[in-house]
């Protein structure tokens, strides 16, 4: 399965959900991330980098904006926002039944949003992670056939 994380720069809370995601090392489980107002070639926030360093996690990130080839390549899109949510669906019709927020998709009764701890200190930062790392169990356990709460 190809999943696809959208944020709006592709600095913070979609890298580190593709750090996450990338470091259960799932058998089938292919992770991307993109953001709707990337800019192409920068890199993750500092502050990103420092929690995932601190959670040793190996993991590089080049920026990079949303493209209809990883639209087409998503079996999965998950947003970090109902709003990029929205934009996805906007731009690209194909993502149609494929596109959801994160935590609609994980945990349906929720606010749409993941916090979004840019501009924040570093510990905004490991709490992003933390609200991250809970949605991504239980992104395992639904995909697992697992239910979620």
């Amino acid at each position: 399965m190809n999943i696809f994380f959208i944020c709006t720069g592709n600095t913070c809370r979609s890298p580190m959900a593709e750090a996450i995601l990338l470091n259960k090392q799932i058998d089938g489980i292919q992770v991307k991330s993109a953001g709707i107002y990337a800019l192409e070639g920068g890199e993750i926030s500092e502050n990103a980098k420092a929690v995932i360093d601190q959670e040793q996690i190996p993991y590089f990130h080049i920026t990079s904006q949303v493209k209809q080839e990883d639209i087409e390549w998503a079996d999965l899109i998950l947003t970090m926002t109902l709003a990029h949510k929205n934009m996805i669906l906007l731009s690209y019709p194909n993502a149609q039944g494929k596109t959801y927020t994160l935590k609609e998709y994980v945990v349906p009764f929720s606010s749409k949003d993941v916090s979004d701890p840019f501009g924040g200190d570093l510990a905004t930062y490991k709490h992003t992670y933390l609200e991250l790392n809970r949605l991504i169990d239980e992104l395992v356990l639904k995909l697992s056939g697992g239910s979620t709460k």
